[in-house]
């Protein structure tokens, strides 16, 4: 992953034409949905969601008007142990055969620096939508480092990673409480 300073984000920022809107889309390869939890207080165990699907509409010079709109297919957990995966798959957890997705969309975006923001959204889960904030870093701007070796990787991308933490319960995920659940996000985003 790539990290640049405030600095020279803000000076790429100052190179994009005014009033420009762009819609960019996850790149699958490079975009993942962790999430970890306390296993009874004994170890922090972790897992991901590996299919996920993005758009983000953001003119650099407007951040705050940024639409954020994310799907995550249920059916896509991998916690490298198939047992707890079926096991959370199930219906005593997220039910994916009923619930195929949880989405995120976002309803407001603060600025809080140079390469950060708030975003808040509204999240679904098993049909109870709850809103959150999504603490974000902006990771990259512009052309793809990799553009220059690889056609894949030519045009306009974004990159950022993103963390919350929300109450599983609070979406009627799971028989009992194993406390918060921390996600945090990393992705990279090619230009529509």
């Amino acid at each position: 992953m790539i990290r640049l300073a405030p600095i020279c984000i803000a000076a790429t920022l100052l190179t994009v034409p005014a009033a420009l809107a762009t819609t960019y889309k996850t790149d699958q390869g490079h975009t993942e949905v962790q999430f970890s939890w306390s296993h009874a207080g004994v170890s922090t165990q972790s897992g991901e969601f590996t299919v996920v699907d993005g758009t983000l509409d953001i003119d650099p010079e407007n951040v705050e008007s940024a639409k954020l709109n994310v799907t995550v297919k249920t059916d896509s957990i991998a916690t490298g142990f198939k047992p707890l995966d079926d096991h959370l798959s199930s219906s005593d957890f997220l039910e994916v055969e009923t619930y195929p997705e949880i989405t995120f969309v976002s309803t407001g975006v603060e600025k809080t620096g140079d390469d950060t923001a708030n975003v808040t959204g509204d999240l679904t889960i098993q049909g109870t939508t709850k809103p959150v904030t999504l603490d974000t870093k902006l990771t990259h701007i512009g052309p793809h480092p990799l553009g220059s070796n690889i056609d894949y990787y030519k045009g306009d991308w974004i990159a950022f990673e993103a963390s919350t933490t929300i109450d599983h319960m609070e979406f009627g995920v799971g028989p009992f409480s194993t406390g918060p659940i921390a996600i945090r996000i990393v992705t990279e985003m090619k230009a529509e």
